[in-house]
């Protein structure tokens, strides 16, 4: 299959490495100059728990290919989109004169109505997921990012989905799938809201490693956003297993959180490549999720506490 990623962001870079080695042909997406200031190869720390749950170490120097126009986008096969919730509004733009009739799977966070987030794109081509890879680059150029064993995708289960899920189970990754694809993104990105929201006010999301009382208070965070979505339309019984571990005694899902990422490898790497204390993302996710309670009329008081980090 020709597949084309969006950017060269961690998600991008770590899909399309895995891809590629599966013998699918890749290529990425950057603005124009961009490739030359990229180089000719990523290097990469990456630890891969797709057939071992602690990960298995590859280090790479990886060559990659570029284009840096869109105009033919239309000949690949599935372009992926994994972009920050800010700017995909500006790649769907971008990207929706030049697709043609390939498929577009939007894979990552989304904080507005689905139909919002990608103006232009035909609806009847997308296919909604969210990945199981995360990480960061270091000042050393280094990107270390964890690939896990599964990723989401939203359902109803047409054609192109099914190609993107015979895709991803081709190249060893389990697939789960969402009938309430809409519910599940705003309901993470309220999560991400909390533990980003004590991140930023440690510095980064490195340093939360080994805080307990950190986790704990970025579940109480999120939990104070459950109004928030009920709000916003989500039906919350539908994602009881999720709602539950907000509902849950913070000191419990707190502890269980602060001891699977201080000794799961996988799990740790995320949050220990997140060092980074001026990265976009984590603001524009808790200002955004902010700026839509005050909209609401809904109170977010521990969100508020730390406006002065992302504001």
């Amino acid at each position: 299959m020709r597949i084309l990623m969006f950017g060269r962001g961690v998600i991008a870079t770590t899909y399309g490495w895995a891809l590629e080695k599966a013998g699918h042909e890749v290529q990425f997406y950057v603005r124009p100059g961009r490739a030359a200031s990229y180089g000719p190869t990523v290097e990469l720390d990456l630890l891969d728990a797709r057939r071992k749950i602690w990960g298995e170490q590859v280090l790479e120097s990886w060559p990659v290919s570029y284009v840096e126009s869109l105009d033919s986008a239309g000949d690949f096969d599935l372009v992926i989109v994994s972009v920050s919730h800010h700017r995909l509004a500006e790649a769907a733009r971008a990207l929706a004169p030049h697709i043609g009739a390939a498929t577009v799977l939007i894979f990552g966070n989304v904080w507005d109505e689905l139909a919002d987030a990608v103006p232009g794109l035909p609806a009847a081509q997308l296919v909604w997921g969210f990945p199981g890879a995360g990480g960061g680059v270091g000042d050393d150029g280094v990107m270390r990012a964890g690939l896990l064993p599964t990723v989401m995708l939203g359902l109803p289960a047409t054609e192109r989905q099914r190609t993107v899920r015979d895709l991803f189970r081709g190249v060893g990754v389990r697939v789960t799938e969402q009938a309430d694809m809409r519910g599940w993104l705003l309901i993470h990105f309220v999560m991400d809201a909390g533990i980003h929201s004590r991140g930023l006010r440690l510095g980064s999301l490195s340093n939360m490693i080994g805080k307990r009382r950190e986790f704990a208070e970025a579940m109480l965070t999120s939990r104070e956003l459950l109004p928030l979505l009920e709000a916003r339309g989500v039906d919350l019984g539908r994602h009881r297993g999720t709602v539950g571990m907000l509902r849950a005694p913070t000191a419990l899902t707190s502890g269980v959180m602060s001891l699977l990422i201080g000794r799961v490898r996988t799990a740790r790497r995320s949050l220990e490549a997140h060092t980074d204390p001026h990265a976009e993302e984590p603001r524009a996710v808790c200002a955004d999720t902010l700026a839509e309670a005050r909209r609401l009329g809904i109170a977010a008081p521990r969100l508020e506490a730390v406006e002065a980090y992302f504001a």
